[in-house]
């Protein structure tokens, strides 16, 4: 089958003939139909100080996609050949202490799929049966490729309560767009979102932000609060991984208010401790989607109509990959989509 490999540990990705899968006795082997470009996979096709640590190539990339059940272990009992799925990324031991209370999405011994194993980047992937999602028929396939990320932005934004509340977001890249759509689904009053891409704030507006900021052209967080007539935020949502987005959310917060977070900030980060301390906030860790009351939440939401559109912002065949890549490195996109 063709896949694309990580084969060398460098900057690029190869269009390669690889052997098929081995389905084992509790596997499910899918037919991908479309897959889609990740942050995660822009990091190692870069070949980054984060990939050169976490990352062995070769491999198969990719972790986000929707296909079609072509083969089944003996031991497979849900599923059956010919359902359309999706799955979870991260393949969880079931044993330790977190999996055990319910938090295997911080389970001891995860594996990645399509980083400590073969992914979705191919035309087919055999994938565990409990990791595997069976999709209800009014979602659609593009919605279907990008459960995994949002998912992400659904543990992040459902972190605190939303329902009347004024919600800051930092950084308008895939999640933190999602994100302003889940708010606004949530019943939150005022989203406001900033980021330095026109392009990714203007997704954020069509998923259903009030204000935007926009720092390229000099606009500010206290702009925004002076537009609406508010003197904080009682929810944080810090998507961008920059220490001066989050020391800004933290400097624009209310008094008692949460902060969720999601982006990767550097080791050296410097936060105003004093504001955290004497402000009460609450900062609280995301990592991946809870298993599996995430899931359930973001069947319900785009069961109930959230519609994930405006984040999809280019399809290419797979054969066509580079293009795709291309468009990811520009920052000039929302969500990359390749199909077979």
């Amino acid at each position: 089958m063709k896949a694309l490999v990580k084969r060398k540990p460098e900057y690029g990705i190869w269009m390669e003939e690889v052997p098929m899968p081995q389905v084992g006795v509790n596997d499910v082997l899918i037919k991908v139909i479309k897959a889609a470009i990740c942050g995660t996979d822009l990091h190692m096709y870069k070949w980054d100080e984060w990939s050169q640590t976490h990352c062995n190539p070769p491999y198969i990339q990719g972790h986000e996609f929707v296909g079609i059940v072509a083969e089944i272990g003996d031991g497979v009992k849900n599923i059956k050949v010919g359902d359309r799925v999706t799955a979870e990324g991260h393949i969880v031991c079931g044993q330790c202490r977190n999996c055990r209370r319910g938090f295997g999405h911080v389970c001891e011994h995860t594996l990645s799929v399509g980083i400590t194993r073969d992914g979705a980047f191919a035309e087919y992937v055999s994938i565990p049966e409990s990791n595997i999602v069976k999709l209800r028929d009014e979602i659609p396939d593009d919605f279907a490729a990008i459960m995994d990320p949002f998912g992400n932005a659904t543990h992040t934004a459902l972190a605190f309560p939303l329902l009347g509340e004024d919600v800051l977001i930092t950084g308008a890249g895939l999640i933190g767009t999602m994100a302003a759509g889940i708010c606004r689904y949530a019943g939150a009053k005022n989203i406001v979102v900033t980021d330095f891409n026109p392009l990714r704030l203007d997704i954020a507006k069509k998923m259903g932000a009030t204000l935007t900021v926009d720092g390229s052209k000099g606009e500010t967080i206290q702009g925004a609060m002076d537009q609406l007539g508010i003197r904080g935020f009682d929810v944080g949502l810090e998507m961008s991984g920059a220490p001066s987005a989050f020391n800004d959310m933290v400097e624009h917060m209310y008094k008692g208010a949460n902060i969720a977070q999601l982006g990767i900030l550097p080791s050296d980060t410097k936060v105003n401790w004093s504001d955290v301390i004497f402000n009460a906030l609450t900062i609280k860790g995301i990592t991946g989607r809870r298993m599996w009351e995430t899931w359930y939440q973001m069947e319900q939401m785009l069961l109930g109509g959230l519609d994930l559109s405006p984040v999809i912002t280019h399809r290419f065949k797979f054969d066509d990959f580079q293009k795709g890549f291309d468009v990811m490195v520009s920052g000039q996109c929302g969500k990359v989509l390749l199909e077979w």
